[in-house]
């Protein structure tokens, strides 16, 4: 028993040591960091003062290797004295660590019993307890690793099902939409200064006149780029959560064939009873790496029974909430010409000006191969991009994927070009406030200075609530409750 005494005072003798060390104060945080279940290796990470003395208590021995490289350690419980497993462990000393703080990683093999036994062994360690949800990028925000926009871009990246997806995430965790609002908030530090300095000083003759023209340029300048930023279409939120797209026909058109063609699965039942679909069915694809979120819905038509009645109300909602369309005619009871084909989508109602694809299905049905029906799917304009297909054979099922990635190209855009765009509804409402505020700005300037220069503070307030430099108290909650334990 005199090993499994001794790994218990060195464990306490370490960490109570560390507690008191250069990382600061504050308790220890531990979590498995990778996925849950059985894999080929489990990460277990630790941030915080205790974190090296928690290491040390595992491996039985004061040495660690050096920063950042990783050895191979036998690990054990520091009350038995038991071998846990046998793994790698790397050390981080703060502040050149994901946090910022001290942190250690525990690299195991990934079966239940050998991570629930090195989780449970670091709980019974003095000063170390279990992480919150997001707790480590929390305390990386806190330390100044990352500010707010870059903490939702790690959020986004965990959470990232397709490449453009990915792509939008990794550059927003990377800095590039907080630099963009920073150099704003900055432009607007340098144009408040300006005009204070005016205010303060301009009695004494050492503040020329044209400062406050330039003010004024400046301001115009970025309430043009912030308006032009506000106005992108919501390009980053389709992207982020899913571009929704909902199927909408008369009944009896193949709309649940469509929704199982394109999941090759059987999402939606399929009947050749009219009326079949009563209530939305939706699945998520990954259609040329953009996210589509699809609903079936009911066919729509006049009925009696209660029941539909009510499943072609949600459809009609569902449409008019859509980001996308896709109508289903059966192209073998349509009219061939394009006035005709137009008066027949006409008769779905779809929103004004939300993007539509036109899927004429049943096309095995045709008779011949379809010349005028398929000169017509040519026609473009006033017709949206239309195709024919047979969910039954699945030809033109190609052709279909071919435009429904162009149109979602169209939404979202593309993640890698030009300025990064807004991802979420928070900074839409700040950049509006800023926006409202710079509004005011011009308005108070050839009145009353004072309230002039009142109106950029708080525009550049409002940028400061974006990134976290200004009043994050109140949404740290709200962002970081969605991450994973151990991120």
């Amino acid at each position: 028993m005199a090993l499994p005494r001794a790994l218990r005072a060195a464990g306490g003798r370490w960490a109570r040591c560390l507690s008191s060390s250069a990382g600061g104060g504050g308790d220890t945080i531990f979590a498995l960091s990778s996925a849950p279940g059985r894999c080929g290796v489990a990460v277990i990470r630790a941030s915080g003062p205790g974190s090296r003395g928690a290491l040390q208590t595992l491996t039985g021995t004061p040495k660690l290797p050096p920063p950042r490289v990783l050895a191979l350690r036998r690990i054990r419980d520091p009350d038995t004295a038991e071998t846990l497993d046998r793994g790698l462990i790397v050390w981080f000393p703060g502040p050149r660590s994901f946090t910022g703080e001290d942190c250690a990683e525990l690299h195991v093999h990934g079966g239940p019993a050998v991570v629930s036994g090195v989780l449970r062994a670091l709980g019974r360690l003095p000063g170390l307890r279990p992480a919150d949800p997001g707790e480590f990028t929390l305390r990386a925000f806190r330390r100044g690793k990352l500010d707010l926009t870059a903490a939702e871009g790690l959020g986004d990246l965990i959470r990232a099902e397709t490449e453009a997806q990915r792509r939008q995430a990794l550059r927003q965790m990377e800095g590039e939409l907080g630099q963009l609002y920073q150099r704003w908030s900055d432009t607007l530090t340098q144009a408040l200064a300006h005009l204070e300095a005016y205010i303060d000083f301009s009695e004494d003759d050492n503040v020329e006149e044209e400062v406050l023209s330039q003010v004024d340029d400046t301001v115009r300048t970025l309430e043009r780029e912030i308006g032009a930023h506000l106005r992108d279409g919501r390009r980053g939120e389709l992207l982020r959560g899913g571009v929704h797209a909902v199927i909408a026909g008369p009944p009896n058109v193949g709309k649940s064939s469509l929704l199982n063609l394109l999941c090759q699965r059987p999402a939606a039942i399929v009947s050749p009873v009219a009326g079949t679909t009563r209530d939305v069915v939706e699945v998520a694809l990954d259609i040329g790496g953009y996210p589509l979120v699809l609903s079936d819905t009911a066919g729509l038509r006049e009925t009696t029974d209660l029941v539909e009645r009510e499943g072609v109300a949600r459809a009609r909602d569902r449409l008019c909430q859509a980001d996308l369309v896709l109508a289903v005619l059966d192209a073998s009871a349509v009219p061939p010409e394009p006035a005709g084909l137009g008066a027949a989508l006409g008769a779905l109602q779809p929103p004004p000006g939300t993007p539509c694809v036109l899927v004429l299905n049943k096309a095995d049905l045709l008779r011949g191969d379809g010349g005028p029906l398929c000169h017509t799917c040519t026609q473009g304009p006033p017709l949206p991009p239309t195709t024919l297909l047979s969910c039954k054979t699945g030809e033109g099922l190609d052709r279909l994927l071919e435009l429904l990635a162009r149109e979602l190209a169209q939404l979202c855009g593309d993640p890698l070009c030009g300025s990064p765009s807004l991802t979420q509804s928070r900074h839409s409402r700040h950049l509006g406030g800023c926006a409202a505020a710079l509004a005011r700005f011009g308005r108070e300037r050839p009145r009353d200075l004072a309230l002039a220069a009142e109106q950029l503070r708080l525009a550049r307030r409002e940028l400061g609530r974006i990134t976290g430099h200004v009043g994050a108290e109140d949404v740290l909650d709200i962002i970081f409750r969605d991450f994973c334990v151990g991120k």
